[in-house]
Order: structure tokens, then sequence, then C-alpha cells
């Protein structure tokens, strides 16, 4: 969904008042310099190991963010109305606004790669769908890492202690919508599910009786309960107000004095500290600078730098995890030597094996004026729905843009399993994923003067392609390079196309017969044979913004791999990465649930070290 210039208007002209007390924006406010742990990045993994950190009053935590202007996700409405959550990224004051290099499987073509620059991270920007991924993905970890203690039996426990199910807004008998068993109602963070009604609903779940090949999911949170099907969506989010790591994990340890957040804070690079017994070097310092255009004076932006007495904990994310490791000497030894950085620990798998989910959004034409575009074009009615968001945290602005979605499997007898290996890590885990939004959903892609729209977006969840992010130069304020290297495997195109080909199915359902009048545009039109479908597939499809595994986890006596199990950085000492960088492949649902159970864990695994 692309902001019209009246909601860019009103949500850049209405803020609500932040109320982070312990925040500073400038580095002259730190009263000191040393803290037994510094966190780099205030994003999801971050703020919930500062959180767990500091409930001991003893332990000292600075968070290092380098969102800027300050950008509070408590202050932003559309960080925090949830159907305003694809207007909060791109090319905005809390994006990165990174782009993409020519993707060959692409057609060549470049696109914008959101990652959320403000407190909470994506948290405060993405799509807030809420899962955690299956138990065969943890299973898979645990058999990958040598570390049983990533395996979903004892992953699963954490989620009482992260989720917190609450009501959906409207107060709708849910029976049959989630199963109650594998949720928490007590922990940190809200999660509901639709409580906003679209009028595309009733059709969706009639599909499901109607189709075999799309039958009804009661819960979509994943682990051990299958995510095949189709059912409701779960969102980070309660009392239609998004769900953030801020405004969870940070608010909650707010009050907390051996806690300090610093925004407008770019780091550098990672500081050597010394050589261990063993030989290990160690990283326990942190250079930065305020974020450009933050510096109130010409001196503002010298390099400061800050100390760990106990560890340097990196959560900035898939992007900037590796970007940072990279500035700090840590990487592929030709990689670096190429950008003149001098290189301390030679790791080649540092910013390699990226995977990422992708996004195709296949647009329909319908019949009447009952999707939501009707509404987003006139603007006495985005003002009742904006009024009513305001006034009571109710109706369509507090309500995801999708409440329906689903995922599915290639089928095992296909032919593409005759050439290619099966990326999934079970046979219970999806290839593919579909959302259903009644609403004119194509990023960069302004939503038409007239026409109703129904979009039926397709995800490829278990990619075999893997891409890279390396250094675009050894200044730290340069954007890095980063490459998905999207559709370059007969798997992956194989699979869209399949997907496209179901996606079809599902829009002809009888239930949909009196409202699809059709494909929208020539391109999605013309896609009608593999040929043609896959040339559809190659000139539209982005990304959903899920990158991981840039990072990755392995065994301790891996020859491969950025971290051991324990998520401290192989060769060095004092140095651990918490984010979705550490995960070896990428988790089969949208991510930010698995995150948070990774970061809780992570945070018992840092104290029991401590």
């Amino acid at each position: 969904m692309q902001p019209s210039k009246l909601l860019s208007f009103v949500f850049a002209s209405l803020l609500v008042t932040p109320s982070l007390g312990v925040t500073l924006t400038r580095s002259s406010q730190l009263s000191t310099h040393t803290y037994d742990y510094v966190i780099i990045g205030a994003g999801n993994a971050g703020l919930v190991i500062a959180n767990r950190l500091t409930e001991n009053p003893n332990v000292s935590v600075l968070v290092l963010e380098a969102g800027v202007r300050r950008v509070f996700d408590q202050g932003v409405i559309a960080a925090e109305a949830p159907f305003l959550g694809p207007t909060v990224t791109p090319n905005t004051p809390y994006d990165w606004n990174y782009t993409v290099v020519p993707q060959q499987g692409l057609n060549g073509r470049t696109f914008p790669y959101p990652r959320g620059r403000l407190l909470g991270g994506c948290s405060s920007a993405n799509y807030l769908f809420h899962q955690y991924g299956t138990d065969e993905d943890w299973d898979n970890l645990a058999r990958v890492s040598g570390d049983s203690g990533w395996s979903w039996n004892n992953i699963k426990g954490y989620i009482q202690k992260h989720e917190k199910f609450t009501p959906p807004i409207d107060g709708h008998n849910t029976t049959d919508q989630f199963i109650p068993s594998l949720h928490g109602f007590h922990g940190v963070l809200p999660v509901s599910l639709p409580g906003n009604n679209q009028t595309i609903d009733p059709r969706v779940l009639a599909t499901t009786q109607e189709l075999a090949e799309f039958p009804y999911n009661e819960d979509m949170s994943g682990g051990s309960h299958s995510l095949l099907g189709v059912g409701f969506v779960q969102s980070s989010a309660g009392g239609g107000v998004r769900s953030s790591s801020s405004t969870t994990y940070l608010a909650q340890a707010n009050g907390r004095p051996n806690l300090t957040v610093l925004i407008n804070a770019t780091v550098l690079k990672l500081v050597q500290t010394g050589v261990t017994r063993t030989g290990l070097k160690s990283f326990r310092s942190v250079q930065f600078a305020s974020s450009p255009g933050t510096a109130t004076t010409p001196a503002g932006n010298l390099p400061i730098t800050v100390t760990a007495r106990q560890e340097v904990i990196l959560s900035a994310g898939s992007v900037g995890t590796t970007q940072i490791l990279q500035l700090s000497g840590i990487g592929k030894k030709q990689d670096l030597q190429a950008v003149n950085i001098t290189t301390l620990i030679d790791n080649p798998s540092v910013g390699y094996n990226l995977s990422d989910h992708t996004l195709l959004p296949n647009i329909f034409s319908v019949q009447g004026d009952l999707s939501f575009d009707h509404i987003l074009r006139d603007s006495a009615d985005v003002t009742a729905v904006l009024d009513q968001w305001i006034a009571n945290k109710t109706g369509m602005f507090a309500n995801n843009i999708v409440n329906n979605f689903g995922f599915a499997r290639i089928p095992s007898n296909a032919t593409i399993f005759q050439t290619s290996a099966d990326p999934a890590p079970g046979p219970k885990s999806p290839h593919w994923e579909i959302i259903i939004s009644n609403v004119w959903f194509n990023p960069g892609i302004p939503l038409p003067p007239t026409g109703s729209f129904m979009t039926i977006v397709v995800v490829l969840i278990t990619p075999s392609s893997r891409g890279s992010i390396k250094l675009r130069s050894n200044n730290p304020f340069d954007k890095p390079l980063i490459d998905p290297n999207m559709l370059a495997t007969d798997f992956d195109i194989f699979t869209m196309r399949e997907a496209v080909k179901a996606i079809g199915r599902f829009a002809g359902a009888p239930a949909f017969s009196d409202y699809v009048v059709g494909p929208f545009g020539d391109s999605f039109s013309a896609a009608v044979d593999d040929s043609s479908i896959d040339a559809y597939v190659r000139g539209l499809m982005t990304t959903i913004f899920h990158p991981v595994s840039t990072a990755s986890m392995s065994s301790v006596h891996a020859s491969s791999g950025v971290v051991n199990p324990d998520l401290k950085v192989k060769g060095a000492d004092g140095l651990r990465i918490v984010d979705a960088s550490v995960f070896p492949l990428i988790p089969s649902s949208h991510p930010q649930g698995a995150v948070y159970l990774l970061a809780e864990r992570a945070s018992d695994l840092i104290k029991a070290q401590a």
C-alpha cells in the first residue's frame, strides 16, 4: 500500500507525545561510558535482551539506536495504528531506505529494502504478522547447531514469557479462530486476532470449504500445530494499537535506573580491546557517532567510544549486524581488502547465505464499492476512520490490513523434486504463503483513481536462492550492497509459478464468483502459461523484507558459520549476536515471533554465562 499525499499529511501532522523518560538523544547526556553490557540496536531482539538483563538491578545496560529526530514509535501514528503499518516504510524518515543491487532473476530490477530505523526496529515498521515458525524449523536449528536447547520442545516454553494473547478490539467470539493451549496470556507482548470485519472474510472462509487444497486452519501461530491451510492472522497488537518491542519490552523496563537507551547513535565499528590467553580477539568497546543530521555542534559528530565490562551484543538486524562486523574487520578477507579494511577475523561466512521471503502482489478487480480503496480515496472518510482510531482505538485503522492468510506445499510428486532437493525443514512445513486483503496492495505503485480491488499476495517461504551483503566502502554512513539474489534457482521460480496458478484457483472459487471480475493489469491478465507466468513473476516480485542468515549459527566445531550455539561470535571474545541474522535457514513463517523467542532464550544464555 502506497500512502497517498493526504495520508502522508495526516500522519505527519498528528503525533502522540512520547513517554520514554529514560531515552537519551545526545551522547553528552551519558553519565558514564562504561556499562556491563552494550547492546547495538533497539529492535525486536535488542530490547528483549535489554529488558531481561536489567531485571537484575546490579547489571547496567546501554542500548545504542541509530533512529533519528526523536523517532519514537510512540509518537508516529503510522507506527501505532495497525492498518497503517505498510506506510511506515519505505522512503520515510523511519526507514534505513536501502535499495537492493540489480537482481538478475528479476529482470535486473532494483527496489527498496525496508528496515525499521526507530525504536522497536522492524517490530515498529512491519506488517504485524506474529508467528513462531514450525517445530521443524526449530528442531532443524537444534540439529545444525548441535544444541538441543534450540529444539521446539525447549523453545516453546518461552511463549508464556513472551506472549500476552488479548481479545480482539470488536469483542467478537473467537471460538475456532485460535487454539488457546498454544498461546501465552500473561507475557509481555499483546497479540490479537482481527477486530474489524473485511467484506471478503466470509468468502475466504467459504473457499476453505469449497476447495480441498485450501483447508481451514484453526490456529496460524505455528510450532507443533501445522501452518498448512488458511486461517486468521494473529497480529502483534492489542487494544487497537501496534505492539512493538519498544511499547512492550522497553516500556516495561523504562523506569529502571540501570537501563540507558541512546538514540541518534550510529555505530561506526567494534573496537578490539585485547587478546585472550587462548588467542581470541576481544571486542568490548564500541565506537559510534551522532546519526547524520542530529549533531548540534560542529564537533558533535566526533566518534565516541563506550565499553562493556561483560559483553557487546549485536542486535542490529541482518543488514546492520553484517555491516558493523565487516566495518570492524570481521568478515571475508577478500571483501574487506577490497574496501581497505584490515582483517582482524577472517570469516568467509559473514554477510553470505542471505535468505529472504519474496512478495508478489496479485491484484484482482472486484465488483461494487466494498473494498477499502474507496475509503482511502476520500479525504472525509479517511478523516473519519482516523478520528475513530484516535478517539477509541477501534475501526478500520485499529485492524491489520489483512484478516486471513494461509500456507501450502508443492505436492511431493511435483517434477521439480526430480532435480531439486526440498528446501523445507520437514514435510509439515510450507513452501509458499497466500495473503488475502480487500484493498489495493502493490508496494511502490499508487492506488489507481478508480476501481475496486482485492489483492492476493504470494510469498516464497522456503527459498533456495542465497544472496549476500557487502560493504560499499569503508565509510560507515554508506549504505551496503544488498543482494538477495532472488529467483536464482529452479525450485524458487517453479514454486512461484505454481503458487500463481493456485491463487487463480482460489479467486475462481464459487464463493468469489459474484465478486471477482478478473486479474488487473495486462501483465497479470497475460500470465496464462508457464513462460508468461514466469515473465509476470520476474517483472513484479520484490521482498516482504524478512532477511536472515547473514551471521548464521553453526556447531562449535563447524568450519562455516559466524556464531556458535550460544550466539558468541566465532574467533572472538566478549561479542555476541542476537537477531535474525543467526538463523541458518529462514523460518517457515513470518519471523517476528521467532526472533522474540530467540532473544528470550539468548537472554537466559547470557545470564547463565555472566
